[in-house]
């Protein structure tokens, strides 16, 4: 199977007028199945599976689902109607309230066939973890850090209860600031971590920002999760500008942000599938896809089901949900091998916290009752 990667998107910060990274993707050239119509990679019930997804009831119901991209898609609602009949999913439209499209500044963006793979994974694999949760697309207007960020405060206004977002600057000097953007009471942001292998981007990087790595993830005959290690792209590392937060006192001892907290699969070679009619690079439909860009939005399906379980129980939505998440690292698929660079100890993954898969892949069955319980 040739592979294609999707480089890095560049934008121009607004603050610092300093160059940006989109965490995107790595297009995988689908084989001549894929051409034919037939989707490849890790289907929805595997991964639900895989990660023990199916073992929890809930399926999010009652929780919006902020997805924050840059520019128009205009073929996802009717693309995501496809993946989700493909998949035996439950139909998430405009017209029964499950799918909501919001351009941030109230205009409709321009589109760009490279962010519409993207918003096309993050839309249709938040849905395949979360089925009864709505999904919330708002489109930034571009893709500067200010208008990224303008469109996470929409996010929020219009009441996701989590905001995910699979894009990536470099780190900058100014960031601290910044960092206001995703420290709201009850509202998880969750970023990817990059797709490059080791270094700390933001808004991964934010203190306040679930930062999500990557893995390669092994199943066995049955679909069951079998084993797992660091995929050589995860991003990750320790950031330069934010100090080490109190909740990972325990887990490192930089003094500095350490970067990702969580992982998930990524690695092309055990991708997924998407739909996908703006199309990239000629592909059109069914592509295999793959990076960090895919694991973001499934963490944060898991999290708007924790929210759903604590709404039922009386209680409020997640808030600054890692305080959480450290404590139980007994509930995370430890992954101690791989590695995403040659720094030595700092780029491979070992037992416990590291910097390049965090705490683990989710056991989802263990992780969301403890999220539920949690103050």
């Amino acid at each position: 199977m040739k592979r294609v990667c999707l480089l890095p998107l560049i934008a121009a910060s607004s603050l610092m007028a300093q160059t940006s990274r989109g965490a995107h993707p790595t297009i995988v050239i689908p084989p001549q199945s894929n051409v034919l119509g037939k989707p490849t990679g890790i289907f929805p019930a595997q991964m639900q599976t895989a990660y023990g997804f199916n073992l929890v009831a809930n399926q999010g119901k009652g929780q919006v689902i902020g997805i924050v991209d840059a520019f128009d898609d205009p073929n996802i609602e009717s693309d995501l109607k496809v993946f989700a009949k493909q998949f035996s999913l439950p139909a998430c439209t405009t017209a029964n309230g499950c799918f909501q499209k919001v351009y941030a500044t109230g205009t409709k963006p321009k589109k760009n066939s490279n962010w519409s793979s993207e918003i096309s994974l993050d839309v249709e694999w938040s849905h395949a973890i979360a089925p009864q949760a709505k999904i919330m697309l708002v489109e930034a207007s571009g893709q500067t850090n200010a208008e990224l960020y303008q469109a996470v405060d929409v996010a929020v206004a219009n009441g996701a209860t989590v905001v995910s977002m699979s894009w990536a600057t470099d780190e900058y000097s100014g960031e601290t600031s910044d960092d206001t953007h995703f420290n709201v009471p009850h509202v998880t942001f969750v970023a990817a971590s990059g797709d490059s292998g080791h270094q700390s981007l933001y808004p991964a990087a934010s203190p306040y920002v679930v930062a999500v790595g990557g893995t390669a993830l092994t199943l066995t005959s049955g679909g069951a999760w079998q084993s797992e290690t660091a995929w050589s792209g995860s991003g990750g590392g320790i950031s330069a500008y934010e100090p080490e937060p109190s909740y990972q006192a325990t887990a490192q001892t930089s003094g500095f942000r350490g970067i990702p907290d969580v992982a998930y699969d990524a690695d092309p070679s055990t991708g997924v599938p998407i739909y996908d009619t703006v199309g990239i690079y000629g592909l059109l439909g069914w592509v295999e896809i793959g990076g960090t860009s895919m694991a973001a939005p499934e963490w944060s399906a898991l999290f708007a089901i924790a929210n759903s379980m604590r709404a039922a129980a009386s209680k409020s939505a997640l808030n600054q949900v890692q305080f959480d998440l450290y404590p139980i690292a007994a509930d995370f698929h430890d992954i101690v091998s791989g590695t995403n660079g040659t720094c030595g100890a700092l780029c491979t993954a070992g037992p416990g916290y590291d910097f390049v898969t965090g705490l683990g892949s989710p056991m989802a069955n263990e992780i969301i009752p403890a999220l539920v319980a949690a103050p």
